[in-house]
């Protein structure tokens, strides 16, 4: 007979774990509000000099002045893993230079009229990890 597995609880870890798990990924999720709707679209991103630069395909209209970006890594087998938020003011990066720079670097989406580069300045970095352990 075997034991069942611990359950899972989420653990909150410090602003620089979190920006660390951050910089070792770079797919996510921005997230904001459009016409009263929750607005979900696929990122690439990298963290850099403070900021979270942010390659996604959303027209650069529906882009609000404040947004959310969510990444996580969170294994299929256990569960186990971590997640992370990070929220604040976003402003679209038009110099055509420094776009066609990251549109360079952050690859994955369709040239066109939705492939936008967002700059992510934020106000709030939430970050947790998924472990098996007693409550």
């Amino acid at each position: 007979m075997s034991t069942p597995p611990a359950p899972l609880r989420m653990v909150e870890v410090s602003g620089a774990e979190a920006l660390w798990l951050l910089e070792g990924t770079s797919l996510g999720r921005l997230v904001y509000t459009q016409r009263d709707q929750t607005v979900i679209r696929p990122g690439r991103h990298a963290w850099e000099f403070g900021r979270l630069v942010v390659r996604t395909p959303a027209p650069v209209a529906a882009v609000p002045a404040a947004a959310t970006y969510h990444v996580d890594e969170i294994r299929a087998v256990g569960g186990t893993g971590w997640t992370v938020t990070v929220a604040g003011p976003v402003d679209v990066i038009t110099d055509p230079d420094e776009a066609a720079h990251y549109r360079r670097t952050l690859v994955g989406w369709t040239h066109g009229p939705h492939d936008t580069v967002v700059r992510l300045h934020p106000k709030t970095v939430a970050g947790f990890r998924l472990v098996r352990g007693e409550a």
